[in-house]
């Protein structure tokens, strides 16, 4: 089964609180999500105004593989803005919950109904490919969902994106859920997933295996709240646990993570998955020792599939095996008796500086265990 990626970032990622691209940036991230191989880009909300418009026309005439999507509401307005933007595909979203449909909008199911039919016939007309979203469909009624599903496809309707919107999704329970949507609706899902409790990638995971073809995903899980399904996690994860072709260049995920970092600016955390700078870091005396004797034992698949390069540290939790290797690649040479003082001093260093020790650091520790040894011994006071 190929999974197909609709990255989000352009859009659900810069609605993250306090982050705004500019033009420059999002032609930027689009250009490198395309090289990466994701199959589309929601790049923008054209109804924002004629600014978001001529972006996303920039975006249109920049990506040379991926598709190119607005993000639109239920809306003729939003329609015509998408038309003015050049896309030639628009994802339209309705409310599915009654939360938000009756207690956000003051609406019913039979007006969501109406609103959306007429929406995809709309857009039809126009000549546009359109998928459908059903925002909060974790709280949905299964009933109306499955239901509307199969009316919209009925007309035509390519895909649907099951959004689990404030992330209350279980994943155990979801992949029951999910499976029984698909076989009652079959064609073309995605799971747009989010990470308010953490689960947005465990979730998106469920829902492949439930049956869904397309995941939702963000660069580094960038989105609203605690954000989305990042797409590094998600593509590892289907490669390396579910076995599944990912025809993604993962080796670019880092550098378009430290674009996206850059551009949002937000900070991207040294130990976040797959792209942080410290997660393929050793510092453990038992870790190193095995990541030596065999990288498989500490490391779940090579770093170098993502662009990265494994480091050994020296540290608090530092053994022999460490310091002997890296005394080895420094060139610093002393007699097997003086590796358990120095061992001791860069334990004792690192807690002291909380930081893991230089090359040069380590040559001095070794040069004072050197010094203590052929020390003459002191004179006998009295």
């Amino acid at each position: 089964m190929e999974v197909r990626f609709c990255d989000t970032t352009l859009r659900d990622g810069e609605q993250t609180p306090g982050v705004a691209f500019t033009a420059e940036e999002k032609v930027a991230i689009a250009v490198a999500l395309d090289a990466a191989g994701v199959h589309q880009i929601e790049a923008g909300i054209p109804a924002m105004g004629p600014g978001e418009i001529e972006v996303l026309r920039r975006v249109v005439g920049a990506v040379e593989r991926a598709g190119v999507v607005a993000w639109c509401r239920a809306d003729q307005r939003d329609l015509d803005a998408a038309v003015a933007s050049g896309v030639s595909a628009v994802h339209v979203t309705i409310p599915a919950s009654d939360l938000h449909l009756r207690v956000k909008l003051g609406k019913t199911r039979a007006w969501a109904r109406e609103r959306i039919t007429a929406c995809v016939r709309d857009a039809a007309d126009r000549g546009l490919l359109v998928s459908v979203g059903f925002e909060d469909a974790s709280r949905a009624d299964d009933a109306f969902v499955t239901d509307l599903a199969g009316e919209l496809r009925g007309m035509g309707v390519t895909r649907f994106r099951w959004a689990d919107t404030v992330g209350v999704a279980n994943p155990i329970a979801l992949h029951t859920r999910l499976r029984t949507l698909v076989e009652a609706v079959p064609g073309p899902w995605e799971i747009h997933a989010h990470d308010d409790f953490g689960l947005a990638t465990a979730n998106t995971i469920a829902a492949v295996q439930a049956g869904f073809t397309w995941v939702s995903t963000t660069v580094t899980g960038l989105g609203e709240r605690a954000g989305n399904a990042p797409i590094e996690e998600v593509a590892m994860a289907l490669r390396h646990l579910l076995e599944l072709p990912v025809e993604l260049d993962t080796a670019a995920f880092r550098p378009l993570a430290r674009l996206v970092a850059g551009a949002a600016r937000r900070p991207l955390p040294a130990g976040k998955a797959v792209v942080g700078d410290e997660v393929f870091d050793h510092e453990s005396g038992i870790h190193v020792h095995g990541v030596l004797r065999a990288p498989a034992t500490y490391e779940p698949f090579d770093p170098a599939e993502v662009g990265a390069s494994r480091r050994l540290v020296l540290g608090k939790h530092s053994g022999r095996a460490a310091v002997r290797h890296l005394m080895d690649r420094h060139g610093i040479d002393a007699p097997d008796e003086d590796l358990e003082p120095i061992v001791g001093l860069v334990r004792a260093h690192a807690t002291t500086h909380k930081q893991p020790l230089s090359g040069d650091d380590l040559r001095a520790l070794v040069r004072r265990v050197a010094t203590g040894r052929t020390a003459p011994p002191a004179a006998p006071r009295g």
